[in-house]
């Protein structure tokens, strides 16, 4: 793959600006912003990283929530 040599102007002095703000290098602000913009648009990445949240994420309903499902269940004709 070729590099990137340069940059427009305009996206150059935005970077700067955040860069300075971050107080990171600009070099440092494009890497991450390219990684961050691969990782978003990378459909494995995105899977992983919602597997990894609903890991984490207690799902199993409160016994309120049981109790009520379980009360529509029985007055629900089948």
């Amino acid at each position: 793959m070729k590099r990137p040599h340069t940059i427009p102007r305009a996206l150059e002095a935005k970077v700067a600006r955040v860069a300075r703000r971050l107080r990171r290098p600009p070099q440092l602000v494009l890497t991450e912003a390219m990684d961050e913009y691969v990782a978003r648009h990378d459909p494995e990445t995105a899977t992983q990283a919602m597997n990894r949240v609903a890991e984490l994420v207690d799902t199993r309903p409160g016994p309120g929530v049981a109790g009520s499902a379980r009360r529509m269940l029985e007055r629900t004709e089948w």
